[in-house]
């Protein structure tokens, strides 16, 4: 596995956690309350989009690289 590879799981992965962290935020402050749990949405969903980013232009720039 090349590290292109290896790199675009990991970004993938931690898309995935940072948008089911938001999600379970946005659920605890509709059961709970709090004004913690909106920040931990809106940061999580930030970083989750920030990755998304991140992943688009890591993949422009390694285009020419294989992923064997």
């Amino acid at each position: 596995m090349s590290l292109k590879a290896l790199h675009i799981i990991f970004v993938i992965a931690s898309i995935m956690l940072a948008l089911f962290f938001g999600a379970w935020a946005v659920k605890q402050y509709f059961e709970v309350g709090g004004r913690a749990y909106v920040w931990y949405a809106i940061g999580s969903f930030s970083v989750g989009l920030a990755l998304i980013v991140y992943g688009k232009v890591v993949l422009k720039k390694l285009k020419d690289i294989s992923y064997l």
